[in-house]
Formats: C-alpha cells, structure tokens, sequence
C-alpha cells in the first residue's frame, strides 16, 4: 500500500453536506478557495452499493480539481485511511452548520443598493 496522505473533506453546497476523501488539498492562487484534487472513492463490493457514495461518484466524475469556497469549508481532517463518502441534507435553520459572514461584509449589510 502507497505511503501518502489522506484528507476527509466537510464542505457545504447549498443544502447539502458533502463529506469525500482526497489525497491533496491545498489553498489555491485563486483567493478564498481551497483546491481537492484526487478524489478517493473506496472500491467496495459490486453487490452493495451504497446510494451517497455512488452520488457522489457521480458528482465528481471527469473532475480533475475542484475548487472550494473558504467559507463553505466545515472541517479538513487527516485520516489514516480513506472511507465511505457521504451526502447529508440540511434544512434552513437545522443543525449547527452556517455559511460564514462574507469578508467584509458589516453587520445587517445584505447588499449594496442604490
């Protein structure tokens, strides 16, 4: 077995918690955003198919790095090894997870309107 790191990457889209598996993540020129490239997706029985990692197969196929907003980012672990990636869905108001305030943004400002 190959001697590298693997990183499980928490990130919310939308209403959806992706949680997947990298082998290099680093802060990408392009400010705020976080560059995952080399998805990990297990190789599991043929037999069982587990529907969110197969979603998210789908998600990521042909992608060769994805770039992620700083502020969508919830947790970068590194793990021993890789495992099962998940897709969660979030309700409005539900749980502990929120999108950061904008840089710059000042409080109770929701846009510029002239």
């Amino acid at each position: 077995m190959a001697n590298y790191p693997v990183y499980k990457v928490i990130f919310q889209n939308g209403n959806q918690v992706f949680e997947v598996f990298a082998q290099q993540i680093y802060q990408s020129d392009m400010w705020g955003f976080i560059e995952v490239e080399e998805f990990l997706f297990g190789e599991r029985s043929k037999i069982v198919v587990d529907p969110g990692e197969e979603k998210l197969k789908n998600e990521f196929s042909g992608v060769k790095r994805s770039y992620i907003p700083l502020q969508a980012i919830i947790r970068i672990d590194e793990v021993d090894k890789e495992g099962t990636g998940k897709v969660s869905e979030t309700k409005p108001g539900e749980g502990n997870v929120a999108s950061f305030p904008f840089p710059g943004a000042r409080p109770g400002q929701q846009g510029t309107e002239e």
